[in-house]
């Protein structure tokens, strides 16, 4: 078992997405046997100590088109309810939408 088993495995692929308060990563990587699978990630940054929060699901091939059509039926689901106004964020150097105002929401 040794200390490749307590590794991170290594990424094959990784998009980063930014969104507003929000960052995704989505990371393909391989197990030993080679078979990939997909990490994806939310990291937020917490206002009161500047600690980066994430949370991390797995997602293997398996189960990709269950999740795919899980997910899609729930973004069709609110965009037939509501209207969608996807949000472009343009980044200052201190990190912080240089649009964005005190009560805006960033949440989907």
């Amino acid at each position: 078992m040794g200390d490749f088993d307590n590794k991170e495995r290594e990424e094959v692929f990784s998009k980063k997405v930014r969104a507003g308060k929000r960052t995704y990563f989505f990371d393909v990587k391989a197990t030993r046997s080679n078979d990939y699978y997909v990490t994806i990630t939310e990291s937020k940054k917490r206002l009161e100590d500047g600690v980066f929060v994430k949370h991390k699901i797995f997602l293997y091939k398996e189960d990709f088109e269950k999740f795919a059509e899980g997910l899609n039926e729930t973004v069709e689901y609110i965009k037939a309810h509501q209207e969608v106004v996807e949000k472009r964020y343009e980044f200052s150097e201190n990190g912080i939408a240089a649009d964005a105002k005190k009560d805006d929401d960033f949440s989907f």
